[in-house]
């Protein structure tokens, strides 16, 4: 019985300090790790709602930490103390492809991981050279339809959202396209205004300035809604493939095992701050729609897509590069 008493006097001590701990949180900077290079999309919103959390008297550190398709900046998170001071900014790719993509993933973003919000979404766009015969989708259907394997599209890299949500449409379009992996944008995005490439798969921020140049002309959305930046551009959805949609999220999560005083208090401080006007225009000009939610939401999301992601790496047959 003693040993009970002082095993329960031990347990209530250490959630005291606990509670106290998480109501002084934050007292030092706070670690946003970013799991892929600097001045990408997720970079971009990771320092942008840094910046705006920095009003409500946080400190971020933003810290990018690349490779392996974003998991060693995941992995970095998912296995740093549970202290409320390293987060991660992850998305759809290293926390619902990869688990199911990578043979052996390090973290499993369920029991390794703790969600906090969601923060934004965004969907892909389907692209042509300017002087590509393909004007429509419809176009590009037919094309494949007539010829299949004949037209060629890329991505930036096997098992990415996009490259998965192309393996979707030849499902429900019933054509065959030949995917060109690329290992970054850029020479991707030059050889398709080249003419070299006919299509190219990507999220909106990466494709943006070369559509807006009239580089590259956008023929398709995978929202279910049109993107206010490209208004002109119509769904695939609107395109005769009814309720199709195919976007990345990207969200918050701290390792396993977190603070719930420290996850509730950040996630609705993100929450309040994805709310700003000022924010939402400034991840809007990127194409990224704001996208809040409470812990058990996003936790849910991140569950359900493992397993809907997972289905389409399985019968699309990706392979990681």
């Amino acid at each position: 019985m003693q040993y009970s008493r002082r095993a329960i006097l031990v347990f209530a001590a250490a959630s005291l300090a606990t509670a106290v701990q998480a109501q002084g949180w934050p007292a030092k900077p706070v670690r946003l790790l970013v799991p892929f290079p600097a001045g990408g999309g997720t970079d971009l919103i990771a320092r942008e709602v840094g910046n705006k959390l920095a009003t409500a008297g946080y400190t971020f550190i933003v810290e990018n930490r690349p490779g392996s398709g974003g998991n060693l900046g995941v992995d970095a998170a998912a296995k740093a103390p549970p202290d409320g001071y390293t987060f991660v900014l992850g998305q759809t790719s290293n926390l619902a492809i990869n688990p199911t993509l990578y043979p052996k993933l390090p973290y499993d973003p369920v029991k390794d991981l703790t969600p906090v919000s969601l923060v934004a979404s965004s969907p892909m766009v389907i692209v042509t050279g300017a002087d590509s015969p393909y004007k429509t989708l419809a176009d590009v259907v037919k094309a494949a339809r007539e010829k299949p394997g004949s037209i060629n599209y890329a991505t930036s890299g096997n098992g990415t959202v996009a490259h998965l949500a192309a393996e979707s449409f030849q499902k429900v379009a019933g054509v065959k396209l030949t995917h060109i992996p690329y290992k970054g944008a850029a020479q991707g995005a030059t050889d398709v205004i080249s003419g070299q490439v006919q299509l190219y798969v990507s999220s909106i921020p990466t494709l943006l300035g070369h559509i807006k140049s009239g580089k590259m002309r956008a023929i398709a959305v995978t929202s279910l809604k049109r993107v206010d930046d490209l208004a002109q551009v119509p769904t695939i959805a609107e395109s005769g493939y009814k309720d199709f949609e195919a976007v990345t999220w990207f969200g918050i999560v701290g390792p396993a095992k977190l603070p719930k005083e420290v996850v509730a208090k950040f996630g609705a401080d993100i929450n309040k701050a994805l709310k700003d006007p000022e924010l939402q225009k400034k991840l809007g000009d990127q194409g990224a729609d704001v996208a809040g939610s409470t812990p058990e939401q996003f936790g849910k999301l991140i569950r359900d897509d493992i397993a809907r992601w997972g289905k389409i790496v399985k019968e699309s047959g990706a392979k990681v590069d």
